[in-house]
């Protein structure tokens, strides 16, 4: 393993669920009308927009990337997620687009190797740091509910996926930032509530104690699934405000930070 390993550097991949860039059409984008400030200063006043070149700072850097992978049709969850996870172009290698759950040929592409196994083959200390409530792990028991790509691959590199315990000693942030979700509809009325600063502080906290940490955040496809487009702004106001301060949280001399998507939905 590098030595960097050795020396405090580290990896976090900050993931999110259906999030892509879109058109400069206000009556469907809702990157138009919603406070994107935390970003904005950062890159410039359209960085949201697709069809431009990459955005590049001192600090950070927005890539555009297609998600349709040389494949005709439309980007799905699994595969989009396993080729991130991977590197390897998963809809290419079994010939489509697959999702949302992994079926037995992504699975088998996932099962080939992952950023997961890589660092924990090589000593390195790993984490999906998005904990699960015990209804999660009941339903994977009883075979009514089928992991996903990303705790798939992880517990396919041997890590433990986090429980509510995690959640409650700070080892964990939930997919929806605060935890309230966890006391409103989960039932667990001793999780830490978080702002969405304390959030974004948190999650650069665990990722320093790991060599490699992933952050799933699957609420953001929901709400372009489910939600109207000023619902769908709001939801990406609580995402830029916690990526702002993951930002300014973040050890730029040590880390390195991913932020993608597995597919366009949102936007």
């Amino acid at each position: 393993m590098d030595s960097g390993w050795q020396t405090g550097r580290f990896v976090h991949l900050f993931f999110l669920d259906g999030v892509g860039l879109g058109n400069a059409a206000p009556d469907s984008n809702p990157y138009l009308s919603a406070n994107l400030a935390g970003l904005t200063r950062r890159l410039d006043a359209d960085w949201f927009l697709n069809g431009r070149e990459p955005i590049i700072t001192p600090q950070l850097s927005l890539v555009p990337t297609d998600a349709n992978l040389g494949m005709p049709g439309r980007p799905q969850s699994a595969t989009g997620q396993a080729t991130i996870l991977t590197g390897r172009n998963v809809p290419a290698a079994i010939g489509t687009h697959y999702g949302p759950k992994p079926n037995a040929a992504v699975r088998a592409e996932i099962d080939k190797g992952t950023i997961f196994s890589a660092v924990t083959a090589a000593g390195g200390r790993a984490a999906l740091i998005t904990p699960y409530p015990q209804g999660y792990f009941d339903g994977l028991t009883s075979g009514k509910r089928l992991l996903s790509a990303v705790p798939y691959a992880a517990t396919q590199a041997g890590l433990d996926l986090l429980t509510a315990a995690d959640l409650q000693a700070g080892r964990a942030v939930s997919p929806g930032f605060t935890g309230q979700a966890w006391r409103d509809h989960l039932g667990y009325d001793d999780i830490p509530l978080l702002s969405l600063a304390e959030a974004g502080q948190q999650i650069a906290a665990i990722a320093r104690q790991h060599q490699f940490s992933f952050f799933e955040h699957w609420p953001s496809d929901r709400a372009g699934h489910r939600g109207s487009l000023a619902a769908a702004a709001q939801h990406l106001e609580t995402v830029v405000a916690v990526i702002d301060s993951l930002l300014d949280n973040w050890d730029y001399e040590n880390g390195l930070l991913i932020i993608t998507s597995d597919h366009g939905n949102i936007e």
